[in-house]
């Protein structure tokens, strides 16, 4: 029934802190960006290496939700990279602070977190 993911939807608190962190810094493009003036709101949608991945939502003061210590509910995005110390070093550049790499216990492979600007978590997974 179950195909793939087709996209994560997130609401920022500040859109354009939140475009340029997921655009700017993580890298995602831009498919498209519109104004809905009903909702006095935007809705920008992501692409990662052409695939459509996430729906970025402004909405005005919206209610914060608990991401720490662990909450029900989601708990964070991943993202595969190529080399976790490159990586690393991306967010270093642009004054993203992230936890110590660790080694999964069960793949032995590397994976770090650091937080959007909203403190979602994401996680960055060594392929």
């Amino acid at each position: 029934m179950l195909k793939r993911v087709h996209h994560i939807a997130i609401i920022c608190s500040d859109y354009q802190v939140s475009k340029k962190f997921y655009t700017e810094i993580l890298g995602l493009k831009i498919i498209r960006e519109n104004f809905r003036k009903d909702r006095n709101s935007y809705k920008l949608d992501l692409s990662l290496n052409g695939d459509y991945i996430i729906e970025l939502f402004s909405f005005q003061q919206p209610p914060r939700r608990v991401s720490r210590p662990e909450a029900a509910g989601l708990r964070h995005l991943a993202f595969e990279v190529d080399n976790i110390l490159e990586a690393t070093q991306h967010l270093t550049k642009h004054n993203i602070e992230f936890e110590p790499i660790r080694i999964d216990e069960y793949t032995n492979k590397k994976f770090t977190f650091f937080s959007d600007p909203d403190q979602l978590p994401i996680e960055l997974y060594e392929k």
